[in-house]
């Protein structure tokens, strides 16, 4: 096991070392320079060029990316042009916004979408898995900041139920807190509960097929056993591999939502330094997004050897 461990982690570095270049790349490509903006917009022509020789954009591409890296392998993302802290501060103080919107959209799209997926299954070609493949077909059509600006016209804006943006700490009240991330985790989790249960369906559907399905029922168990002991059970690999892409993918979409509803989050802070080339932060983030993605998609080959013994990790 820690072989296998050892190994994804020695094979992630390549990954992360791609993610960094397209970071590094793609901000270089955006229209605008950095230098400009930091200088303002009364600065002169010399007062530009020392802010490019300041943050180091007067040296060639290959240089500011050799630094670049240099300074990845000791751990330092650099410091915010425009926030007054390190990269690394600024990630954590709102990544606690980010990972709590991810979470409760998990939560949410769990609770839906693998009830709806199993219900389907065992009630092939009936009304249900209709109506359940039909809720999961607009849920993945449907693009989640449309949702959350019609769930914010609905709930925020016409009946006043609940806030249209903002965001409350949970250790200060976890009421309000709930009340704040409710409609963003619903905008996120809609699309990502209809791919769930699809794949739920699908798999469900292979290994109620088979044969030590019919031998559980000639022995007499009941459905409930059947379907939750022994299909769910043989049918979580699959699942699970699907969780691990839908979280990456909810970490994602976590740009778009927290911006729709202000949250303080990670997406909303990248989508600013963006808009300010704000360089370090943006790559920075970047490569801890990319970080994250790999340290996921590890903790579901994990599961795989606890969800089913006959895989061996080694």
């Amino acid at each position: 096991m820690l072989r296998f461990i050892l190994r994804r982690l020695l094979g992630a570095v390549p990954v992360l070392l791609l993610v960094s270049l397209v970071a590094f790349l793609i901000m270089r490509l955006v229209p605008g320079d950095a230098a400009t903006v930091m200088a303002g917009p009364s600065a002169s022509a010399a007062d530009i060029e020392a802010m490019r020789t300041t943050l180091g954009l007067d040296q060639p591409w290959w240089g500011q990316l050799l630094g670049w890296y240099w300074r990845l392998l000791h751990g330092d993302l650099g410091e915010s042009l425009t926030l007054g802290q390190t990269v690394w501060q600024a990630v954590a103080e709102r990544s606690t916004v980010t990972l709590s919107l991810a979470l409760l959209g998990m939560l949410l799209t769990l609770l839906v979408g693998v009830p709806l997926g199993i219900a389907a299954a065992y009630r092939q070609n009936s009304w249900v898995d209709a109506t359940a493949m039909i809720t999961a077909l607009l849920g993945v059509s449907l693009p989640n900041f449309w949702v959350a600006l019609v769930l914010t016209w609905l709930f925020a804006v016409s009946l006043g139920w609940l806030p249209s943006g903002g965001y409350t700490p949970f250790t200060e009240d976890p009421v309000d807190w709930l009340r704040h991330l409710i409609l963003p985790a619903v905008s996120l989790s809609v699309m990502q509960l209809g791919l769930l249960a699809r794949m739920t369906r699908s798999s469900m559907l292979e290994v109620l097929r088979q044969d030590f399905i019919r031998t559980a029922r000639a022995k007499g168990l009941s459905e409930a056993e059947v379907v939750g002991m022994h299909a769910f059970k043989n049918a979580l690999v699959p699942i699970a591999t699907t969780v691990g892409i839908i979280f990456s993918l909810m970490l994602a979409g976590a740009v778009v939502i927290e911006t729709v509803y202000s949250l303080p989050g990670v997406g909303r802070m990248m989508i600013s330094a963006i808009q300010r080339r704000d360089l370090p932060v943006v790559q920075g983030a970047l490569v801890l997004i990319g970080t994250m993605f790999v340290l996921i998609n590890l903790v579901v080959d994990l599961l795989y050897a606890v969800i089913d013994p006959r895989v061996r990790l080694r």
